[in-house]
């Protein structure tokens, strides 16, 4: 299966590139989408399966409520509340929630030394 994740922007990508590997398109809304952009995501998405990982605030409410309307069967990835969006959670916490998608293939982990480093 190849798959897509859909962030708000370029910080929340560049988070998500260093947990999950390079086959993972990862593509970027740079905010509320209009209905161009939202065409453009549907042509660069193909037949991936979609998953939708925006930040746990109004505006991330907001585009994830477009965003599902363009992507109905669109997988959901959360962050927890309390976060400064997808930029500001913890890869602990991202891997998290990417294993709880089913998304473990994709995941790269990082090695036990790098928490000393």
């Amino acid at each position: 299966m190849s798959i897509a994740i859909i962030v708000e922007g370029k910080n929340d990508k560049s988070r998500l590139r260093r947990v999950v590997d390079e086959s993972v398109l990862i593509l970027c809304t740079f905010g509320t989408p209009s209905s161009l952009t939202l065409e453009e995501l549907r042509k660069k998405v193909g037949q991936r399966q979609v998953f939708l990982f925006t930040d746990n605030d109004a505006s991330g409410k907001k585009i994830r409520f477009l965003l599902r309307d363009t992507f109905p069967d669109s997988e959901q990835i959360y962050t927890r509340k309390g976060y400064a969006g997808v930029e500001g959670t913890p890869e602990e916490y991202i891997i998290q929630q990417l294993e709880k998608a089913g998304l473990d293939e994709y995941i790269i982990y990082p090695s036990p030394d790098s928490a000393y480093e």
